[in-house]
């Protein structure tokens, strides 16, 4: 198993991994239409951490997190999260699943226009019937400080202040992983840079394991590794990367 963050992959016991993949291959389509955009990829992120996924377009980088995350069942092979096998789960299973224990963040914040920023973070588990813990939510809250805003609406935010409320709702439900696509993709640079140095902040103070997908060599660079993805599989890895090394890696994948 390719495993992020550990130079051995063959000593690391599954259960000190938050999420991984099994020989897993998504095929799209049949016969001469079929488009494979993973191959056999058996990969395992550590819990605790914050790894990268960079590749070039088409390397298959959306469907790794996607079949992470429980939106797309493999063609073959097994995901998991912790030790519970997403792949097998009916698909009322997976969605609890989704909403419980796994936190999303996208490029695009996904907020509702018409609810509050605290109804905003709140939405997962009042969706799901359950108490807030309003300890926690203070603490999350406080971390993406956004702490004075809780009855403004999503319009009256920043682009930075309303990826830090998708952020903490990503946070709220104390998710196994959080994953984010592209998040800094529709910020400035000094903006997207609080939002990286905030996820670093959360994986070194919390224990949170945060898995990012990234075009940007900087954003990637404050990760603690960066796995490389061509053509549907792992292409190597980059443990405490430089975004001058990870651009360096990125120009010879591209020339693959």
């Amino acid at each position: 198993m390719t495993t992020v963050g550990y130079a051995s992959a063959n000593a690391v016991d599954s259960g000190t991994l938050a999420m991984r993949l099994e020989s897993v291959t998504r095929t799209y389509g049949t016969g001469d239409t079929a488009v494979t955009a993973l191959r056999d990829v058996t990969l395992g992120v550590p819990r605790g951490s914050f790894t990268a996924v960079m590749g070039p377009s088409g390397s298959g980088k959306s469907t790794f997190l996607h079949a992470l995350a429980g939106l797309d069942r493999p063609t073959s092979g097994r995901v998991y999260l912790g030790e519970t096998e997403l792949s097998g789960l009916k698909e009322s299973a997976l969605t609890a699943v989704r909403r419980e224990r796994i936190g999303y963040v996208f490029q695009a914040y996904n907020l509702m226009s018409a609810l509050s920023v605290r109804q905003n973070i709140t939405l997962v588990p009042r969706l799901a019937g359950k108490p807030v813990d309003e300890e926690w939510l203070r603490e999350v809250v406080d971390r993406v400080g956004m702490s004075g805003r809780l009855e403004r609406r999503p319009h009256e935010l920043s682009g930075g202040q309303q990826q830090r409320v998708a952020i903490a709702r990503a946070l709220v439900t104390r998710p196994d992983a959080l994953l984010a696509d592209e998040p800094t993709g529709a910020l400035d640079t000094r903006t997207g840079q609080e939002v990286l140095k905030l996820f670093r902040q959360i994986v070194d103070e919390t224990g949170q394991t945060v898995l990012m997908v990234t075009h940007d060599p900087v954003a990637a660079s404050y990760a603690d590794s960066v796995v490389f993805l061509a053509d549907g599989r792992p292409a190597g890895e980059l443990v405490r990367p430089t975004a001058e090394r990870i651009a360096d890696r990125m120009t010879h994948l591209g020339n693959r």
